[in-house]
């Protein structure tokens, strides 16, 4: 279930309230009159059911909530109650795979900006990749793929493309075009004044045979992130979270910008290619995959939309 809050003006509510009632997803309707300060009017709440939040929120916008109101969602963790559970069964389909735009919206807005926290994180990744190339460590690898925080715009790209939201490309495209150069500088940079001063030496990469993956880049690279790309837009759109730590691990784009600088330093421009080309096709897989999971389960939902009951019966 989802807790829902619209600030309506005073001459919207009565419609508010009647589509609210008449809706079979929805349950606990409270109508607080003139309390709202700022935009003012009347505050209306509501849990609904999620699979029925998106129609819902879309109705509310075309009654101009988003304008001259606003409307929020919150998850609710804990619903006890006969009139919540009646609400969730009235609504085709399963709450933990319903999906909700405007959540998704909210969520990928969020993490398509190119932040210095987005860029610490990302610099951070990139310098803990090349570490674990330089060292053969596996696991030091892994847990670059788990640092770094790509993900976000990429389903930012994803999600704007299929809603043609090109405000939404355009910032998650320069995040990721800023945040990539500037964390690959800054570990090049590390990766040189490391070897000037013997704490290691890049080239030991010829015989770090345990981090080869990176570089070697096949149709089972772009498999892999295609796979990962689906599997991380479903969680984003499930509410299943945890799955995206799979994600992150599964695909080689931060150990790829990593590998690739200590390629260059070491003087393999071959392998640094390759670890150019290898980030570039994860980079395409994930957002291909998202985009297509986007694709079809807006088709899904127009569809289910199109049998679902309004009227409480």
């Amino acid at each position: 279930m989802l807790h829902l809050r619209a600030l309506c003006p005073p001459e919207r509510t009565p419609d508010v309230l009647a589509y609210l009632r008449a809706h079979s997803g929805t349950a606990h309707l409270v109508v607080h009159h003139g309390v709202a300060l700022a935009p003012e009017g009347d505050l209306v709440e509501a849990d609904v059911a999620r699979e029925a939040a998106g129609e819902i929120v879309d109705a509310l916008c075309a009654l101009h909530l988003d304008r001259t109101g606003g409307i929020t969602l919150e998850n609710l963790d804990t619903a006890v109650s006969d009139a919540a559970d009646a609400a969730e069964e009235a609504t085709p389909g399963e709450g933990a795979n319903a999906m909700v735009w405007q959540e998704l919206l909210g969520r990928t807005g969020e993490e398509s900006r190119w932040t210095l926290t987005f860029q610490a994180f990302l610099t951070i990744a990139c310098l803990l990749a090349a570490t674990g190339v330089v060292t053969d460590s596996p696991i030091t690898v892994v847990g670059a793929m788990v640092v770094g925080p790509e993900f976000g715009p990429l389903a930012a790209v994803a999600v704007g493309l299929v809603l043609r939201r090109w405000d939404l490309v355009r910032r998650a495209a320069l995040a990721l075009a800023v945040g990539f150069p500037v964390a690959m500088l800054v570990t090049g940079v590390a990766v040189l004044l490391g070897s000037v001063f013997g704490f290691f030496d890049p080239t030991s990469i010829l015989d770090n045979y345990n981090v080869d993956f990176v570089y070697q880049v096949g149709a089972a690279s772009f498999v892999v992130a295609l796979l990962a790309g689906a599997a991380g837009m479903l969680a984003m759109t499930s509410a299943r979270s945890a799955v995206l730590v799979g994600v992150f691990i599964s695909v080689t784009t931060v150990p790829a910008a990593g590998y690739t600088m200590v390629a260059a330093v070491a003087g393999r421009w071959d392998r640094a290619g390759f670890s150019l080309l290898q980030l570039s096709v994860n980079l395409l897989g994930i957002v291909l995959a998202a985009a297509i999971v986007l694709i079809l389960r807006r088709r899904k939902q127009r569809s289910g939309a199109l049998l679902r009951p309004l009227s409480r019966g």
